[in-house]
């Protein structure tokens, strides 16, 4: 269905943008130039490409609308699927992946390694 109305909606611009093209250039801006021909008299409303330019931009819009109206129908928000809610994990002391950095605490054990006569003295094991 929105398939077949963006046809038509194509086919209605190239069909508006072909009359609009049609139409004698008045040179004043739509008719305000105090034309007697001009767009807002009698004889520039009862002709024909004047009325069909606004039978075509009438339907140009209100297939936008419509249109405008389908795909907000077709693209609704929906329940959020919960399916892949991240879980905690049953063990937090395990490692996550049997291919963990191995010297991931390393840098505490270091720390905490230091020698009672060291420490006593107040020294700072130099580091490698």
């Amino acid at each position: 269905m929105f398939t077949f109305l963006l046809v038509v909606q194509a086919i209605v611009a190239a069909l508006l943008v072909t009359v609009i093209l049609m139409q004698k250039s008045e040179g004043g801006g739509l008719g305000v130039g105090g034309s007697p021909a001009g767009l807002m008299s009698a004889r520039g409303a009862a002709d024909f490409l004047t009325r069909s330019t606004t039978v075509l931009a009438s339907i140009f819009v209100l297939l936008s609308v419509v249109m405008a109206v389908i795909a907000a129908v077709r693209h609704a928000p929906s329940d959020i699927d919960t399916s892949l809610v991240k879980q905690a994990p049953a063990t937090q002391g395990a490692p996550a992946a049997p291919n963990a950095d191995p010297l991931a605490g390393a840098a505490s054990n270091a720390a905490s390694a230091t020698p009672p006569a060291a420490a006593a003295n107040g020294a700072v094991p130099l580091a490698n």
